[in-house]
C-alpha cells in the first residue's frame, strides 16, 4: 500500500520506517525542511535503537521518501495518518490539537478520491468529530473516512512495539476502512497480536485511559516507596510481591522519580480537561497528577537531606538524566527541576547520558556535561542515578569517584544496599 505519514516527529517517524518495512510506499512529511534534508542523507533526529538501520535500508531501496511536499504525498497515498504533535495547553491543561486542525483544513483542497485519514496523534474523544466536521464536504462525497488509530509505543522499545503490539486499535464504523486498515496491519496481527476494531470515540479514549492507568501505577508504588522508608521495608520485595499477583503484574511497578515524557504527564492533565468538558469528575486522576507534581519537590528534598543542606561547592554528579533509558527525550524529566534547583544552591554539577548533551542545560553555570561517566563521577562528592541506563548497572564507585567520603543517590534501586554497606560506600536508594 501507500501511505502518507504527517509529521516526522517521533511517531510518524517511526511508523513509517517500520510500514516501509513491510513493503509498503511511504512519504514521510514535514514542513521542516531541515529535518527532511537530514532524513534524505540518513540523518536520524531521535535517540531510537535499531531505526536508524531500517531507515537507511527501506531509503535505499525506495520504499521511504522523505518530503515536504505535501500535495504529492496525499496524491499518492492510499492511507494518510496525522502524525503532528499535541503539546498542553499551560491555561487549562488541555491538549492543543492547533496542527492536528491545521493538517485536516490543509487536506480539504488536495482529496479527490477516495481516502483512509487515519488519527495517530494522541487526541481526546470527540477530536475525529471535529476533523469530521472540517472535511465534511468530503465525507458527504464519500472521499474520507475518519479513523483513529492509537500508538502504543514506548520510546527506547518501538521498533519491538510495532512488529509485537500487544494489540492494534482502529476506531471506525466504516466496512471498507476497517477491511483495508486489517490488511495493512495483518503482517503484524497474525502473529498473535490482537486488531480490535471498536467506535473512533472508544479508540480515542482507549489511548488517554491505557496512560492515565499506567500513570496510576507509577504513583501508587511511588506513594508506597515512601511509606516504606518510614518503616524500614524495601519496596522492591512490594512491588515483587504485587507484580506476582496476575491480576496486578509486575510492569510499571518499578519506585523511582516522577513519571516524565511526552504521553503519561501531557495525557493524564487532558484527561482531566476532557472529563471537566462533559461534566464528569475524573477523582483518580486528578490525585495522580497531584502526586507526581509532590514527588518532584520531595526528592529534590531527599537530596536536601542526604548531604545535610550543605549544598555550596559540592560536586554533583547525575548519571542518565533522560526522563527513561534508551531514548533522548528530555520532557518532564525529573532531573529538570532537580539540577535547577542543586545550581541555584552554588553546587557544581556534572552529568553523562549516552544520548549526549542537553539543550536544556546549556545556559546553567557550573553545569557541565562529561562525555564519558569516568570523568563525570570523578572526585564527586554525590553520585546521582537518575536513569537506568545498562552504561550504569555495574560499576566500581570507588575506583570512579577516587575519593574517600561520597555518596550514593540510587533513584532507580539499580544496586544493592547490603554490597554498597560491604563497600563501605554511603548508599541512598528509593523506598528502602
Amino acid at each position: 500500500m501507500k501511505l502518507c505519514m504527517i509529521g516526522s516527529g517521533y511517531v510518524g517517524l517511526v511508523s513509517g520506517v517500520c510500514f516501509s518495512d513491510l513493503g509498503n510506499t511511504v512519504y514521510c512529511v514535514d514542513k521542516d525542511n531541515k529535518k527532511i534534508n537530514s532524513l534524505n542523507n540518513g540523518i536520524i533526529p531521535i535517540y531510537e535503537p535499531g531505526l536508524e538501520e531500517i531507515l537507511k535500508r527501506n531509503y535505499q531501496q525506495k520504499r521511504l521518501i522523505f518530503t515536504s511536499d505535501l500535495k504529492k504525498a496525499v496524491t499518492n497515498s492510499d492511507i494518510i495518518f496525522i502524525c503532528v504533535v499535541t503539546t498542553t495547553n499551560k491555561k487549562n491543561n488541555s491538549a492543543d490539537l492547533k496542527y492536528v486542525f491545521k493538517v485536516a483544513k490543509e487536506l480539504r483542497s488536495l482529496i479527490s478520491k477516495y481516502k483512509i485519514i487515519v488519527t495517530k496523534s494522541t487526541v481526546p474523544v470527540t477530536t475525529g468529530d471535529q476533523i469530521e466536521k472540517i472535511l465534511i464536504k468530503l465525507k458527504k462525497n464519500k472521499l474520507v473516512d475518519i479513523v483513529s488509530n492509537p500508538e502504543f509505543l514506548r520510546e527506547g522499545d518501538a521498533i519491538r512495539d510495532f512488529s509485537n503490539p500487544d494489540r492494534v486499535i482502529i476506531g471506525t464504523d466504516s466496512v471498507k476502512a476497517n477491511k483495508i486498515l486489517k490488511s495493512l496491519y495483518n503482517p503484524i496481527t497474525k502473529k498473535n497480536s490482537r486488531y480490535f476494531n471498536t467506535s473512533r470515540r472508544g479508540a480515542e479514549l482507549i489511548k488517554y485511559a491505557s496512560n492515565a492507568f499506567l500513570a496510576t501505577k507509577i504513583t501508587y508504588i511511588n506513594e508506597l516507596a515512601n511509606l516504606c522508608e518510614k518503616v524500614n521495608v524495601d519496596i522492591k520485595d512490594i512491588s515483587m510481591g504485587m507484580g506476582s499477583d496476575k491480576r496486578i503484574g509486575d510492569r510499571f511497578l518499578r519506585a523511582g522519580p516522577a513519571y516524565g515524557g511526552s504521553c503519561f504527564p501531557k495525557d493524564t492533565r487532558a484527561s482531566i480537561d476532557t472529563a471537566n468538558k462533559f461534566k464528569t469528575n475524573l477523582s483518580i486522576i486528578k490525585s495522580v497528577v497531584s502526586s507526581n507534581d509532590k514527588r518532584r519537590l520531595l526528592l529534590t528534598k531527599k537530596v536536601d537531606k542526604i548531604l545535610n543542606g550543605n549544598f555550596k561547592n559540592k560536586i554533583i554528579t547525575f548519571l542518565g538524566v533522560t526522563f527513561k533509558p534508551n531514548t533522548d527525550d528530555m520532557r518532564e524529566a525529573s532531573s529538570i527541576p532537580m539540577i535547577k534547583f542543586l545550581n541555584k544552591k552554588n553546587s557544581n554539577i556534572r552529568y553523562y547520558d549516552p544520548s549526549g548533551e542537553k539543550d536544556e542545560f546549556k545556559k546553567l553555570k557550573n553545569v557541565e556535561y562529561c562525555k564519558d561517566i569516568s570523568s563525570a563521577c570523578f572526585n564527586s562528592d554525590l553520585v546521582i542515578l537518575h536513569t537506568e541506563w545498562n552504561d550504569f548497572k555495574l560499576l566500581n564507585f570507588k575506583k570512579l569517584v577516587k575519593k574517600t567520603k561520597f555518596r550514593i543517590f540510587d533513584m532507580r534501586n539499580i544496586y544493592s544496599p547490603s554490597k554498597m554497606k560491604n563497600l563501605k560506600i554511603n548508599y541512598f536508594g528509593i523506598g528502602r
